[in-house]
Parts: C-alpha cells; sequence; structure tokens
C-alpha cells in the first residue's frame, strides 16, 4: 500500500560521489519512490527548471557550488522556496547544521547512512510537505470563497438598502401622486371654467361701456345725484382700469392653466410604457415646476437659465421618468449655485451670476444627449468618483436622501439603455451628459415600469411642491 501510494513521490538526490547516489536510489527506487539524480548543484538547478521534485537531498561538501549555495538558490525562488531540502553530509559539527537549517533546510542525514533512518526522515517529510501543501491550498480555496461570500453579501445588503429606500418612496409616492393628480384636477376645472368665461365677460363689460358712453352722449347734463356718483366711483379711470385688470385676470388664468399642463406632463401618471416624446417639452414643464427656485430672492438675484436646442425627432423613452432625471439634475445645479451665494463673501456675491445651461442635439444620426451644466461650486474628483452610489451624499441630514443621482442613473442606463456621464471642477461648475437611443428596444426589466415610475419620481419631490 506504501509503495502505491509513494509511487508518485519525486526524490532528487545530489550529490558528487556515484557511489552514495547509486546506493540511495537503488533503495529509494525499491521503496516505491520515483527517483532523480544530480552529480552537481548547477545540474540539480538544471533538472528543476523542466519539473520540480516533492524533496531534495542534498549533499554539503561538493565541488563548484556546495549545498550550502545550491540551498540558497532553491530558497530564493518562489517556484522552489517550499520543497523541503534534507543536506547529506558527513560533517557532524553544530555549526554547520545550524547553518544550513538557517538557510531553510528541515533536516540533516549524516553519513555514512542508515537506510531506516532516511526513510523514516523522507517519509516524515514528504508527509508534512503535502499536509503543507493541501493547507495552503485549502486556505486558498476558504479565502476566494470568503471574498466571493462577502461580495454576495455586500450586493444583498447594498440591494436590500435599495429595496428599503423604494419601498418607502414607493408609499409616499403613492400619496403624492394622488395629491398631485387631485390637485391639477381641482384646479384645471374650475380655471378652465374661469378662463372660458372671460372672453364673454370682456365682450358684455365693453357693451356696457359703450351703452355708458351713449348715455353721455344723448344725456350730457344728468341729475346731480347721477353726477355726485360718477365722481365719488371715478367712472373715467374705471373704464380704463377694468379693462386692464381683465386682460390681467387673463395672464394669470394663463400662467394657472400651463401649470397645470406642466404638472400633468411632468408627472405623466398614466404614461407608464415607452412612448414617443418630445424631449424638449419635458424640459420645459421641470422648468416651469423649479420656476420659484430659479426666480430672484432677497439673498440672489435670478438664476439665469441659456437653451439650445437642436432638432430632431420625437424619443422613444419613458416620460415620467426621463422627467424625473432632469428635475434631479436641474434641482442639483440649483442647489450647487445656491451653495455659492451662502458661502460666499457679500463682494464676490455681487459679481457672481448663477447661470444652468440646458443643450440638446443629434448624436450619432440614433442618439440624443443632453447636456445640463452650471456654474455652481462644483464637486471633487473623489466626490464625482461615489456620486452615483446609493446613499451617497454631500447634503447635510434631512436635506438629500443620496438616491437621486443613482435612480437617475438606473433610468438612464438599466431603463433607457443609455450613458449618464458627470464631469466637474471644484469652483467652477458641474456638467452633466445624457446620451439615449431615439429608439428603445423591447424592455427585459421585470419590474413593473408603473412601480419604477412611481419609486423615481418621488426622489427630490421638495423642488416638485416649492
Amino acid at each position: 500500500m506504501d509503495n502505491i501510494m509513494n509511487k508518485s513521490d519525486i526524490i532528487l538526490i545530489v550529490d558528487d560521489n556515484p557511489t552514495n547516489l547509486g546506493v540511495l536510489s537503488d533503495f529509494l527506487d525499491e521503496t516505491g519512490y520515483e527517483v532523480w539524480v544530480a552529480k552537481s548543484g548547477d545540474m540539480a538547478l538544471q533538472r528543476i527548471e523542466y519539473a520540480l521534485p516533492d524533496l531534495i537531498l542534498l549533499d554539503i561538501m561538493m565541488p563548484g557550488m556546495d549545498g550550502f549555495e545550491t540551498c540558497r538558490y532553491l530558497k530564493d525562488k518562489t517556484q522552489t522556496c517550499e520543497i523541503p531540502v534534507i543536506f547529506m553530509t558527513a560533517l557532524s559539527d553544530t555549526e554547520s547544521k545550524v547553518k544550513g537549517l538557517n538557510m531553510g533546510a528541515v533536516d540533516y542525514i549524516t553519513k555514512p547512512f542508515q537506510q531506516e533512518e532516511v526513510l523514516a526522515r523522507v517519509k516524515l517529510h514528504l508527509k508534512l510537505y503535502k499536509l503543507m501543501r493541501q493547507v495552503a491550498e485549502q486556505n486558498q480555496t476558504l479565502e476566494k470563497k470568503v471574498q466571493e461570500r462577502t461580495f454576495e453579501l455586500n450586493q444583498m445588503v447594498e440591494e436590500l438598502k435599495t429595496m428599503q429606500v423604494q419601498l418607502v418612496q414607493n408609499e409616499k409616492m403613492s400619496s403624492l401622486g394622488q395629491m398631485v393628480a387631485g390637485v391639477a384636477h381641482e384646479i384645471n376645472n374650475p380655471i378652465n371654467f374661469i378662463y372660458g368665461n372671460l372672453e364673454p365677460a370682456e365682450e358684455y363689460i365693453e357693451n356696457l361701456l359703450s351703452l355708458i358712453e351713449m348715455y353721455q352722449l344723448y344725456h350730457p347734463e344728468p341729475d346731480a345725484q347721477i353726477k355726485a356718483y360718477r365722481e365719488d366711483i371715478e367712472l373715467e379711470f374705471l373704464r380704463e382700469d377694468l379693462m386692464k385688470i381683465l386682460s390681467s385676470m387673463k395672464v394669470g388664468a394663463t400662467r394657472i392653466l400651463e401649470i397645470v399642463k406642466s404638472l400633468r406632463n411632468f408627472s405623466r401618471l398614466d404614461e407608464s410604457e415607452i412612448k414617443q416624446v418630445d424631449i424638449h417639452e419635458g424640459i420645459d414643464s421641470t422648468l416651469m415646476i423649479l420656476q420659484n427656485r430659479l426666480k430672484a430672492k432677497p439673498e440672489r438675484p435670478t438664476i439665469e437659465v441659456i437653451k439650445e436646442y437642436g432638432n430632431f425627432p420625437q424619443v422613444e423613452c419613458y416620460p415620467g421618468q426621463l422627467n424625473q432625471v432632469f428635475m434631479n439634475l436641474l434641482a442639483n445645479a440649483i442647489d450647487a449655485i445656491e451653495e455659492c451665494y451662502s458661502q460666499d463673501s457679500l463682494a464676490k456675491v455681487q459679481d457672481y451670476s448663477g447661470k444652468i445651461w440646458i443643450s440638446t442635439e443629434l448624436d450619432n444620426s440614433d442618439e440624443v444627449k443632453i447636456k445640463i451644466s452650471d456654474n455652481g461650486k462644483g464637486m471633487t474628483e473623489k466626490v464625482v468618483d461615489r456620486m452615483f452610489n446609493p446613499f451617497f451624499t454631500t447634503k447635510p441630514v434631512g436635506k438629500g436622501t443620496g438616491m437621486g443621482l443613482a435612480i437617475s442613473y438606473s433610468i438612464v442606463v438599466d431603463k433607457h439603455v443609455g450613458k449618464l456621464e458627470c464631469s466637474s471642477k471644484v469652483n467652477v461648475g458641474t456638467e452633466f451628459i445624457i446620451q439615449i437611443p431615439i429608439h428603445q428596444k423591447s424592455p427585459t426589466n421585470s419590474q413593473s415600469n408603473v412601480e419604477l415610475e412611481e419609486n423615481n419620481q418621488l426622489l427630490n419631490s421638495k423642488s416638485l411642491i416649492q
């Protein structure tokens, strides 16, 4: 049984004495080992270039490269440093033995040889060498498994975090969606009624004013009571101002209708499937909703928006989700500009003018490129590298979930098979580039589009209700 088990074990004997080589090789071969021989250290090193033995029996006293030098070379090489080396020597002094062991030898065999001792030491160190290799392999396998498991667990943690946020957002979105739909509906009906009646009201008032003019023409001298009342109500001013009031009412009603239209166009709660839409409508609707944040405030002037729209056909996309991306990027741009005003000195603020640039163009004839840039605070390279990670935010606690850009990235890259890239420089500004194909392929995402849209639209909801 031992012979069969040892047949694959290779022993290299290095000795310049042919007699020692013959005795040891014959004995070990009969025991069941595969034996290689070398008559010098140089020959031994040449031999191991082609194949590695499991154990080396190495003579110390050899001409040319002696055993110590040969051992040092073996231990310096990564491929051979772990192979057990047993020195064979007639030297019995302690100093030589210590020197050999310090160089990495595992044992000594003293000449003349005792076959039983040689066999016992060879078996022992082969067994130890095999055990050591097994332990190393098991450690490597275990390390790999631990790394794989750790990676899987980290992935699961990130997925659970994302799911947790999305569940919370979904719950909030349900009530927010109902509120937006309800508000839009409740405003839309009465404002349509008001707007629709403004024109006939204007016509009726003009008729009444014309009638008053006729009375004045045919009765230039009214009774004292009528004359006094005409002066009290300032009839001439009233006639002039009434038409201005009607014009203002018409402008206000038109503005409300535009806001309602923008709310419905922005949310698109009824459009969860891929549709062909005008990208510029979505951007304009988002800007309309953010108008309150863009206009001048006591601490800063109006944030200027510069638009450069290109000409291209309608784009196949998920309108509500893409509008949410515009909302996230534009709201972040406003935040960055406002941070400049809040941190800089008064003199610097007076010379500073916050601007947002929005440009669109056709790229490679089958893609749309949308650039949104600002001259706000800017970000460091370290922040840019992490900005699309879930839950990463540089905003104070309570002012950001850290999911806005992560979900925006998911919408553009995963849902629209596009690209979302960012470049930024501190105290210069930031630019986001969105690239999406004009025509979308069939969706493969198993999650329902309605659920995704609800999850994504809620982020930055403060900007919506402001």
